[in-house]
């Protein structure tokens, strides 16, 4: 890439279709997990007009009331409005649930099986998984789908605060960012696309956009005189959420991430149990990766990993610092300190980050990565030292 150019990243609000659908599967696996730690879950969800349809494989000893979870998650959302098509109360959920199969199950359980390598904790699928890192944000998170963050959750923030009546709850947010020599230097443009109701005009909209949202969360020395705000650039928006448009989970998985600026292994997060490497495996790369880049070891830096279903040891490690890595420090040297320092095996995964908790909802919206929470371990730099250490 260019040392010189412009990079956009978009999020989305919660009232995203495809993020209402994340929501309630997040939702689910928190109910399991409350109730049953050892629970396996793949919780999907499809969502449109006033219909809501759950379903998965979900082995667990829990007890849920999967149409009241539902229900709640949608009303937390804020699609509680009369003239809402899509409504906490009026919406039809269908559940069709059946129990993890027997074939993945005896790959992830830690025992012996016929055919199976190793009676340890085995990956719950084969795939590829990174991590990634970058000193250009508080965050060590690319700039551009961290400002795009920062806009979609002050939206939320008014929304729920219904100090302004006339927002609603779908929403979309991008930030073009440009570079010169790698860094951030100016926004230049702005994009919020957010429901809003009938009686409203399209020129309070964008002032209120452009004053109470834009102006109060990104950074003051990167926009310009030539910035360019594009708010709700249709002209209307009051058709939204799943009346308009189609939600399915894991559908965001970019936006979930690094907003394209670190690769992603292909697999969704939201309603997966941590013995599902698409997601405990994309947390341990984040884990790792913001770690070399909190030592001082590279100014940017991603990881990748790969597994076999049932087998527990990753098939591959791979760091890349995109030549940013510290004098006299290689990326094979960096690669070698990470497998010395972090144990990739799904099981130690699991217990290194402890996520057999029901803190999936906090995951779900304004990315996986890059918040300040301490239930969120895969955030902390707490490998620093050790990777220093293994490094010389």
């Amino acid at each position: 890439m260019s040392k010189n150019f412009i990079f956009s990243s978009e999020s989305v609000g919660e009232g995203h279709p495809d993020k209402v659908a994340d929501t309630i599967s997040d939702a689910v696996l928190d109910a399991c997990l409350t109730q049953d730690k050892t629970s396996r879950v793949a919780c999907e969800c499809y969502v449109k007009s006033n219909i809501a349809i759950v379903g998965g494989e979900i082995t667990t000893r829990a007890k849920l009331d999967f149409v009241q979870i539902a229900r709640s998650a949608i009303r937390e959302i804020g699609y509680v409005n009369d003239d809402d098509v899509f409504h906490a109360d009026k919406v039809f959920v269908n559940t069709i649930i059946t129990q993890q199969s027997p074939d993945i199950a005896q790959g992830v359980d830690a025992k012996a099986a016929k055919g199976k390598k190793k009676a340890e904790q085995g990956a719950g699928d084969q795939g590829l998984m990174f991590g990634y890192a970058s000193d250009e944000t508080p965050e060590l998170m690319p700039a551009p789908i961290m400002f795009a963050h920062r806009l979609g959750s002050r939206l939320t923030q008014v929304r729920k605060s219904g100090k302004i009546h006339w927002l609603r709850p779908d929403a979309k947010s991008q930030v073009s960012v440009q570079y010169e020599n790698d860094q951030p230097v100016a926004i230049t443009n702005v994009v919020i696309s957010t429901q809003h109701t009938a009686d409203v005009e399209h020129r309070q909209i964008e002032e209120f956009c452009i004053e109470e949202i834009v102006k109060k969360v990104l950074p003051k020395d990167l926009l310009t005189a030539d910035t360019l705000f594009l708010i709700n650039p249709t002209g209307r928006f009051v058709t939204g959420g799943p009346q308009g448009d189609t939600g399915l989970t894991g559908r965001k998985i970019i936006v979930d991430s690094y907003g394209g600026y670190g690769r992603h292994g292909g697999g969704a997060f939201s309603g997966k149990d941590p013995s599902k490497v698409d997601r405990s495996a994309a947390y341990m790369g984040r884990y790792v990766a913001k770690n070399i880049v909190a030592a001082g070891l590279a100014q940017r830096a991603e990881i990748q990993f790969a597994y076999a279903i049932g087998y527990p040891d990753p098939v591959s490690v791979y760091v890349n610092t995109f030549g940013t890595a510290k004098e006299g420090v290689t990326d094979e040297a960096i690669t070698k300190a990470v497998c010395a320092v972090f144990s990739f095996k799904p099981a130690d995964i699991v217990k290194q980050l402890n996520l057999l908790r029901p803190i999936y909802g906090k995951t779900t919206n304004y990315g996986h990565f890059g918040k300040d929470d301490k239930d969120l371990t895969w955030e902390k730099t707490d490998k620093v030292a050790a990777l220093k250490k293994a490094i010389k």
